[in-house]
């Protein structure tokens, strides 16, 4: 069987730094956070290779990734990030296959990635370079999709 619902809410969450009080579990949070990001976003500080990472605790098929650019401001910061799934912890999961690469989201316009039901345990984002920032407000994986929501600005379904 398949199972239902968010199966990353719960789950472990890390980053490779935080921002203020943007801590990685509230990119989990089931909060959609339409009024104050600052409490239910996480974020990286500026740095070089910013990454996020989920822990699904188990292996699972990921069909495709939905990502919704953040609509309040920055909609450029998610350019060049790397959606990355799978097995390994080496270079904190940032070497696994990829499933795709953004090149641009237009801010509050979501786009979806095929992953050809990559299998992993981690789902990572990854964006590298200097002086980037990683935000996302909410991510969600069901069944065999896994969908985020970079800004709890946008609503999505």
């Amino acid at each position: 069987t398949v199972p239902s619902g968010n199966l990353a809410t719960g789950k472990n969450a890390t980053q490779s730094s935080t921002y203020g009080l943007w801590s990685a579990e509230q990119a989990i949070d089931f909060n959609p956070g339409f009024r104050k990001s600052w409490s239910s976003c996480s974020s990286t500080g500026n740095q070089t290779n910013p990454w996020w990472r989920v822990d699904l605790s188990s292996v699972y098929r990921v069909n495709r990734v939905v990502i919704t650019n953040r609509l309040d401001c920055c909609p450029e910061r998610i350019n060049g990030a790397e959606i990355r799934i799978g097995n390994s912890l080496e270079n904190n999961g940032n070497n696994n296959p990829t499933c795709a690469v953004i090149s641009s989201i237009s801010a509050g316009v979501s786009s979806t990635y095929t992953c050809n039901d990559l299998e992993g345990q981690y789902v990572n984002l990854l964006i590298p370079g200097d002086s980037k920032y990683l935000t996302l407000c909410e991510v969600e994986r069901r069944n065999v999709d896994f969908e985020v929501n970079y800004s709890k600005k946008y609503a999505y379904i």
